[in-house]
């Protein structure tokens, strides 16, 4: 059977290994024009630009010229529900929930609602070069259906999973011990690795869920160990304090979690900013994944996370844009915010080290660095074409640069969806 070829030149951005390693050498990464050869929606290998293959002869090679071409970004934490409420005033976290969140959910009962904003959110991913996503659904089965099936229309690598609540939420918007086991469970049964789908059993956070809630939920996932576990942790600090008082008898948040079974190598846990010291060790002792929310963080108010500290640690760390919570679908203006956030720490991250947290770091946080999150052979062909001088203010600053991170950066910093000339899923131009 003939196989779907393509042929594509340009600047390639890839990492061989983390930027964020101590001892790397950023001088060793060079970023040169190169041919990337796909076959059937997988890179099959990268060559010389002068190079040519006999089964590729007759395709005709697209060349993006002096544009950078990357791995599409990854967005590991979002809540696609929350699209049509993005950038909607408020307080803390709780009164946020209260007023925008909740009531907005409560509508993804209805499949052709969920559907539409499905559908919403990830044109919206899409057109800012984000290609795949690890959201929280509703306590809705038909907002999960909804979510898989559209990422499915485009072939998309994502992640979901029934958002699972049963105290602490309006009484339309809770479940129970009982249906959260059975509903996530189906649903896994019915999506996890079907296609390019992957199963994520979600529990909000621990103050919306009772102790037992949280129980079933560690015993459905010691049943299904090869899929992810996403919760949140140690958002805000009003936050924390609830969560003693609700669990009087744990040590910390995180305890909260080890103590049902929910603290493994596999789990994903959001924000992760007003950490004690066990915590950390403990999260680096299991090798958790942390996913850094900048500008979620930055418009609720939540606090400066420590990538400096963290950073040196045992935890695989993704980047994301926790929409709606989150004021943009853009992973560049939340690398630009990662940064912002790391100065005030005194903690200064290159652009290489930015691109990798919203690439291959996101994919390792989510345990799919085998299939996507880099340009190597026999990975995904999910792609994004910057254009490095997408606007006036960003070309007179990049023309002036000495080296290849000189000319990214005001792109990071500046770049919004017009700089993505193009994004690939699975070798498909979208």
């Amino acid at each position: 059977m003939r196989k779907d070829r393509k042929v594509i030149d340009g600047r390639i951005l890839s990492f061989d290994t983390s930027p964020l390693n101590k001892d790397f050498d950023f001088l060793s990464l060079k970023v040169d024009k190169k041919r990337i050869f796909v076959a059937d929606g997988i890179i099959e290998s990268i060559e010389s630009v002068n190079i040519t293959k006999p089964e590729f002869e007759d395709i005709e090679v697209v060349d993006y010229g002096d544009h950078l071409i990357s791995a599409g970004f990854v967005d590991a934490h979002v809540h696609y529900p929350q699209t049509a409420i993005i950038a909607s005033w408020g307080k803390r976290l709780i009164d946020w929930l209260n007023i925008y969140t909740f009531p907005e959910e409560m509508r993804f009962k209805n499949l052709q609602y969920a559907s539409e904003i499905a559908d919403r959110y990830i044109e919206f991913s899409l057109s800012n070069g984000t290609t795949t996503m690890a959201s929280y659904c509703t306590i809705h089965p038909e907002s999960v259906d909804a979510f898989f099936e559209s990422a499915a229309t485009k072939n998309m690598c994502v992640v979901g999973g029934k958002t699972c609540m049963d105290r602490n939420a309006p009484d339309d918007l809770c479940d129970t011990v009982q249906s959260a086991y059975d509903d996530s469970k189906t649903l896994l049964q019915k999506w996890h690795k079907k296609g390019r789908a992957h199963y994520a059993i979600t529990p909000r956070f621990s103050p919306t869920s009772t102790p037992d809630q949280l129980s079933a939920l560690g015993s459905l996932w010691s049943e299904h160990p090869d899929c992810v576990m996403q919760t949140h942790l140690s958002e805000q600090t009003d936050e924390v304090d609830w969560v003693r008082k609700l669990f009087p008898n744990t040590r910390d948040y995180l305890d909260t979690y080890e103590t049902f079974g929910l603290l493994g190598e596999r789990g994903v846990y959001g924000h992760a900013i007003h950490l004690e010291a066990r915590e950390i060790d403990r999260l680096s002792e299991v090798g958790a994944s942390l996913i850094h929310c900048p500008t979620s963080n930055a418009f609720i108010g939540s606090g400066l996370f420590d990538m400096k500290t963290l950073s040196t640690r045992s935890v695989k760390i993704g980047l994301a844009t926790d929409i709606g919570g989150g004021s943009s679908f853009s992973m560049l203006r939340t690398m630009a915010c990662a940064y912002e956030v790391a100065q005030l720490r005194g903690f200064v991250l290159h652009p290489a080290q930015l691109m990798w947290l919203a690439t291959q770091g996101s994919a390792k946080a989510l345990h799919l660095d085998d299939q996507i999150g880099n340009i190597a052979p026999g990975l995904a062909a999910d792609f994004v074409v910057l254009d490095l001088s997408s606007t006036p203010e960003i070309s007179q600053r990049s023309v002036r640069a000495n080296d290849i991170w000189e000319e990214l950066f005001p792109t990071i910093m500046m770049g919004d969806d017009r700089a993505i000339v193009a994004t690939y899923v699975s070798g498909k131009k979208i």
